[in-house]
């Protein structure tokens, strides 16, 4: 085991599957600009690579590479920069496996940052994560520890399917007990990060911290949380979830993303059709506000779940 910060485990996994198979590929806009660069210096610069300052290139360059049977790694930095090129996210990518009956394979990992709030504004600070979910073809994939960031890009570059990577920004340095060596975590299988019998809360990304923090400070209250960080949102495990809300019978969900465009949004509709007869209360979403994340320190952060709002809403289901 070795503490690492959560970047430095994303490029851990990384460094573990280019050691391991030379078809993986890594590029990027600020990639590869000297001969010093570490990924350089270790795989040689016909494996990285800088590109050119366009998304719709460079993720069109990696499709091109992943069905003439290479591994392409392109590190994006902010989610919002996929938006110029989403005709090669989801209408060519996502869907060349498909229209090929299985012929051709798309292995590729669209590494991307988000949820920037850190005064970065309107147009660094977004939570994209429904949207790349909600296109049939696309895996998702939003770790929230050092470890599972290592683990689950070693398996989106091994997947044979396009993964979108999501990396939130506010977890960057964020320290984490990472396993030596080869290191998989599997998609499609969600992990209980606290056990409770109380309330199931179910968040995602950086939000996984901040809904512990209220797990703690509830269970000083006397109220029994139980918190699931799905991990992959697509492929989501749903039977986790389910198994969970039968024995709690009330929920919470958490997301960083206005509730209309959100990952809690989608999870309350499968809760609701799925298991209406055995909740308790009514399902409650604490989700960032419907509006542009403000430059404003203070403002930004009224526009965010934090643990006190989390905490609210949890002695709201359990009254």
């Amino acid at each position: 085991m070795a503490n690492l910060p959560f970047i430095a485990a994303i490029d851990e996994g990384i460094h573990q599957e280019m050691a391991r198979d030379s078809s993986v590929l890594y590029f990027g806009q600020n990639l590869a600009t000297t001969e010093n660069h570490e990924f350089v210096k270790r795989y040689g610069a016909s494996r990285v690579r800088v590109t050119p300052i366009s998304e719709t290139a460079e993720i069109g360059i990696a499709i091109g590479a992943a069905i003439g049977g290479l591994r392409p790694v392109v590190e994006l930095y902010m989610a919002e920069f996929m938006l110029v090129a989403m005709d090669q996210v989801v209408n060519e990518g996502a869907k060349f496996r498909y229209m090929s009956g299985g012929q051709v394979k798309v292995p590729l990992v669209l590494k991307a940052g988000f949820g920037f709030t850190a005064g970065w504004a309107g147009q660094h600070t977004g939570t994209l994560t429904a949207l790349f979910m909600g296109w049939p073809g696309l895996k998702v994939v939003v770790p929230s520890t050092a470890a599972d960031a290592k683990g689950l890009m070693a398996t989106a570059i091994r997947d044979d399917n396009p993964v979108v990577f999501l990396h939130h920004y506010m977890l960057t340095l964020e320290h984490g007990e990472v396993p030596d060596g080869e290191h998989l975590v599997p998609f499609g299988k969600a992990e209980i990060r606290r056990a409770g019998k109380d309330v199931t809360l179910v968040a995602t990304g950086w939000m996984v911290n901040r809904a512990l923090a209220a797990a703690n400070t509830l269970a000083g209250e006397g109220i029994d949380v139980e918190v699931i960080d799905p991990r992959t949102v697509a492929p989501l495990d749903l039977d986790t979830i389910m198994k969970s809300v039968d024995k709690t019978r009330r929920v919470v969900l958490v997301d960083q993303a206005p509730r209309h465009a959100s990952v809690s949004a989608i999870i309350a509709g499968d809760i609701a059709e799925h298991r209406f007869n055995s909740l308790k209360a009514p399902i409650i979403q604490v989700t960032g506000s419907d509006t542009t994340i403000p430059y404003s320190e203070p403002l930004e952060a009224f526009c965010i779940p934090d643990e006190a709002r989390i905490a609210a809403a949890v002695r709201k289901v359990v009254k």
